[in-house]
């Protein structure tokens, strides 16, 4: 191998004449210095370094796992990159402070952390980051509760969720994991907390730049601006540093459910000053007002009797909102939803997301508003009323109501009538309409009168049938004995059952039986007729009067026969006076003579 200037192939060669024996005897030929002096000599060239000191190095080498440090030791220290995660833009020549654990460990490695390095001085370099105001920066570690954990010179300090930036954060995610400025607002020495601020930092530039638009603003002006936040009653417009806000009812001229059904978040869009405050902090803005109104572009054809199309938008009790065209409504009232006049909620005839047709009924351009109707586009069932429910025709109807007086239905939607109570039955005395049908059901009735202008029919249901009153008039017939029985007891008196479903009354007087005793509910007895009234469909009966009656003929015969007696005894004295003598006539005075004197005795005795 060839040797040149004492190098053997670029590498420095041993000296041949060396002499290795004087050399472990600390003698070292050619130099005047012993070994001992050399090698204090070479330590003076290197850093005296302590163990558990913080010192400064410099980065010499870094990869991704490792950093490499030379801090003038003679062996260089390394230490995890994981430590320099707040740093990541780390880089050879950058100067770092360490924390010296071992001058050497097992393997001669000097043992270094940053990590505890910046823990010895951070409470120091937070204060006095706290004190000047200083911008420090930080390694957002996690996620925590209300706000974030930040890595600030090995101290975990809290970031809340509100100084994270001005606007809202919807993603705290995506923040974890980064290095970014902040401002420590607050320390808490006694709990070791320590608060920190993002938002601080660009809140004095956007105060400044806050009051410059201020300044500019004016009614009408237009601004180009981003959703900042979306509610259920409107949007708020970031216009730079300010916030705006456009109220629900000013995003569209048709109806809005919800902004999101018009915006989005993060959209840029341009917005109107619809007006402020003196200080103006509050700022209304609107987007419709960018665009015509819709009802200037309503057709100029357009009046009422016309048919128009619409989708029902809007539901209430009292109508329906129909939209004909974006931003042009018109208003369904319940009552020209049906030709019925009874009272319903407008959800019985129509819901949201209906399309339907509708008759104008009245059209105002100035104040932008129209009624329309829908029970139009179906012809007035009055209009033909005397020819399809003539008097005297028979129909199918649903009862509707009840009133005292009276049973209210209706044959068809929109035609109506009234059965009196006095034309239910022919028979049974009906104290209300209750008793006879109920609400919902069916009945037959027969037209009887038409009140065309007043909308109503009077009806009937007993005329149905024919009036049995006049075969009852020969059946209970005055002083006609029937069976009863008594159903209804009061003070006035009582009701009876009769045959054939017909009922009578009978006074309290009427109803002693031949005991003395008073009659009671359920109890069947013989009923004379007393009075029958067909006009009043009235029947008075007495059960006493028929005993009473009895008894009267008999004394009535008693009488007869006595008077027959009588007649014949006078009939014999008158043929005897005929026949008679002087000699019987003086008889007959000694006879009355002596009737007399009998009488005389008698009436005395008495």
């Amino acid at each position: 191998m060839e040797i040149k200037n004492g190098k053997v192939g670029g590498v420095a060669a041993p000296k041949a004449d060396f002499d290795w024996d004087a050399f472990e005897q600390g003698v070292i030929t050619g130099v005047t210095n012993t070994k001992e002096e050399l090698e204090q000599m070479y330590d003076q060239t290197l850093s005296t370094i302590s163990e558990k000191e913080v010192l400064e190095g410099v980065v010499i080498a870094l990869n991704k796992r490792e950093v490499v440090i030379n801090v003038g030791f003679k062996s260089d220290g390394i230490v995890s990159r994981n430590e320099f995660r707040y740093n990541p833009e780390l880089a050879v020549g950058d100067k770092v402070e360490v924390y010296v654990e071992s001058q050497e460990d097992k393997k001669g490695q000097l043992v270094l952390s940053h990590k505890k390095a910046r823990a010895l001085r951070s409470w120091d370099r937070v204060n006095e980051a706290l004190e000047k105001d200083e911008v420090i920066k930080g390694y957002i570690k996690c996620r925590t509760k209300g706000g974030m954990i930040v890595d600030v010179f090995g101290i975990e300090a809290f970031l809340p969720g509100s100084q994270i930036d001005v606007k809202p954060i919807r993603d705290y995610d995506m923040y974890v994991g980064k290095t970014m400025e902040f401002k420590v607002v607050k320390i808490n020495p006694e709990f070791k907390n320590v608060v920190v601020s993002h938002k601080a930092l660009i809140e004095a530039e956007l105060e400044q730049q806050k009051k410059d638009i201020i300044s500019k603003l004016e009614k009408g002006q237009v601004l180009e601006g981003t959703v900042k936040n979306i509610t259920s009653y409107g949007v708020f417009i970031d216009l730079g540093g300010v916030d705006g806000l456009i109220h629900i009812t000013d995003l569209s001229w048709g109806r809005v459910s919800h902004p999101e059904e018009i915006v989005q978040l993060d959209q840029k869009l341009n917005v109107v000053i619809l007006d402020f405050d003196d200080e103006k902090r509050r700022i209304a803005l609107g987007l419709k007002q960018l665009t015509a109104h819709p009802w200037d572009a309503l057709s100029a054809d357009m009046k009422v009797g016309d048919t128009v199309k619409g989708k029902v938008v809007v539901m209430a009790d009292y109508g329906a909102f129909v939209e004909i065209a974006p931003g042009v409504e018109g208003l369904i009232h319940v009552s020209e939803m049906s030709w019925s006049q009874h009272l319903r909620s407008a959800q019985d005839f129509l819901k949201v997301g209906d399309e339907i047709e509708a008759v104008v009924l009245t059209l105002d351009r100035d104040e932008r508003k129209m009624s329309l109707g829908i029970k139009q586009m179906k012809q007035d069932p009055w209009e033909n009323i005397e020819s399809k429910y003539a008097i005297g025709s028979k129909h199918k109807a649903l009862v509707r109501n009840f009133t005292n007086f009276g049973v209210f239905v209706e044959i068809e939607e929109g035609i109506d009538g009234l059965i009196h109570i006095s034309d239910l039955s022919w028979t049974k005395k009906i104290k209300h309409p209750a008793e006879f049908t109920s609400i919902g059901e069916s009945i037959d009735v027969m037209v009887l009168e038409i009140d065309k202008d007043n909308r109503r029919l009077s009806l009937g249901h007993k005329q149905l049938e024919e009036n049995p009153w006049d075969v009852f008039e020969t059946i209970f017939s005055v002083d006609s004995v029937h069976e009863g029985t008594i159903i209804e007891l009061f003070d006035k008196g009582a009701v009876i059952a009769l045959p054939y479903g017909v009922e009578g009354f009978a006074t309290p007087r009427h109803l002693v039986k031949e005991d003395g005793s008073q009659a009671k509910v359920e109890e069947k007895l013989d009923f004379k007729v007393i009075e029958f009234n067909k006009a009043a469909k009235r029947i008075i009966l007495s059960h006493s009067r028929i005993f009473e009656d009895d008894k009267k003929s008999e004394e009535k015969a008693e009488k007869k026969a006595e008077v027959k007696t009588t007649k014949k005894a006078v009939k014999k004295v008158k043929d005897s006076v005929e026949k008679t003598t002087f000699g019987d006539i003086s008889d007959l005075v000694d006879l009355k003579n002596q009737m007399e004197a009998k009488e005389k005795k008698s009436g005395d005795n008495e």
